[in-house]
């Protein structure tokens, strides 16, 4: 059946605005011509959406004639503001940014491990507060918190965790009953995912699995283009994947003995002091990155001189490649995704070095094809994905129903 005329318009307006969104600000002329609707339609849709307040003219093209079509078009940035929180055991980080994305402030604070959980629940929710106070913002319209931990997909809520702050989960609810905003919360590595695939290294791939690597371990698995989070929002639980080479095996409220035995911070900073590999803690990522980023470092500065087998970065790195290879592997029996990205901050340190070395033990281990990246975003991807999912968010609301 054709589209009602409503129908129609709403089609056409959301195609307009997503177009405004992607591109940036356009002239009618430009959306008439990425859109292919006439240009009576054009110039109907650009009054309908500035009448709405959802876009205004924010200059002129450079064309000699005046007129409608040299207006430039771009969607009104503050008509919302969104804030993305970045939730880990030491602490919290935040930005608030417009509707279209750009940041106004970012800020973020330390949490001591003997806080209490109102305290701790206070510092978070208060810091989130200044930044929108010190961006402008009125009120917030959407908040994405990304944290370690189970999303129930049933309600959408972190799910209690064992190891885990007891403030993280009851920061979600407090940031509802303090904000007038609307809050979402998803797993932090299922967001860092989101945030390499839209800007980092996996920009060209629909099906992907990124391995997480910074204090903990963890993956996100997108098949297809879609994120999936299985059935009780556990895909990706790759700290607890039982795996050769450690002196036990995890249990179903402890990962000790898994994975994140042979990958996990402590796990890399040990494995550096075993063979002799020592760096000066840096501020702003974990030590176990700072050790990596060493590593590649003097191999960059000693090349061949000092690339044996022996030199203390080259086994160390070497020694890491091997352990990474057992959990890619085992992702890659299972889903055969063609393209694994080592994110976090110990796969960005590890860069290109790092995930050769990876994609070589990977490819004598497993049949399949299977390219390994260095994630390109670090630990700020959580950041970035949260953001993303904000700001989707918020237009999914204030453009209409989205248009499939």
């Amino acid at each position: 059946m054709p589209a009602s005329p409503s129908t129609a318009r709403a089609i056409n307006d959301r195609l307009a605005l997503r177009l405004l969104q992607q591109e940036g600000p356009l002239t009618a002329g430009q959306l008439k011509q990425l859109t292919g609707l006439s240009r009576p339609t054009v110039a109907d849709l650009v009054e309908r959406l500035t009448a709405a307040g959802l876009i205004e003219v924010v200059g002129e093209s450079g064309e000699q004639r005046r007129g409608p079509n040299a207006r430039v078009h771009g969607i009104v940035a503050d008509r919302a503001h969104l804030a993305a929180l970045d939730v880990r055991t030491e602490g919290v980080s935040v930005v608030v940014a417009d509707l279209i994305g750009t940041e106004l402030t970012r800020a973020s604070v330390p949490i001591a491990d003997d806080t209490g959980t109102g305290p701790a629940v206070e510092q978070a929710v208060a810091l989130v507060e200044r930044a929108a106070k010190e961006a402008g913002a009125d009120r917030l319209h959407t908040v994405a918190v990304g944290a370690p931990g189970l999303i129930d997909p049933a309600t959408g809520e972190l799910r209690d965790s064992s190891g885990l702050p007891a403030w993280h989960r009851r920061l979600v609810a407090a940031l509802g009953e303090r904000l007038p905003a609307r809050v979402l919360v998803e797993n932090e590595t299922n967001l860092a995912a989101l945030a390499e695939q839209r800007d980092g290294a996996a920009r060209d791939r629909d099906t992907f699995v990124l391995l997480w690597l910074g204090l903990g371990t963890g993956a996100a698995v997108v098949l297809d283009g879609h994120l999936r989070r299985g059935a009780s929002g556990g895909t990706g639980e790759i700290g607890f994947l039982p795996v050769p080479g450690t002196a036990t095996v995890p249990s179903a409220v402890d990962c000790e003995g898994g994975f994140h035995s042979l990958a996990g911070a402590a796990a890399v900073v040990a494995l550096a002091a075993a063979h002799g590999l020592t760096a000066e803690a840096g501020a702003h990522e974990p030590h176990a990155a700072t050790l990596v980023r060493t590593a590649v470092a003097a191999l960059a500065t000693n090349g061949a001189s000092d690339s044996s087998p022996t030199a203390p970065h080259t086994a160390f790195l070497d020694a890491l490649a091997d352990r990474l290879a057992i959990g890619a592997a085992s992702v890659v029996a299972v889903l055969d995704p063609g393209c694994v990205v080592l994110g976090g901050e110990v796969g960005q340190a590890g860069g290109e070095e790092l995930a050769v070395r990876v994609g070589q033990r990977l490819a004598a281990m497993s049949p399949l094809p299977t390219e390994v990246r260095a994630g390109g975003l670090g630990g700020s991807a959580v950041l970035r994905g949260a953001l993303l999912m904000a700001r989707e968010a918020a237009q999914d609301d204030l453009f209409g129903p989205p248009v499939r």
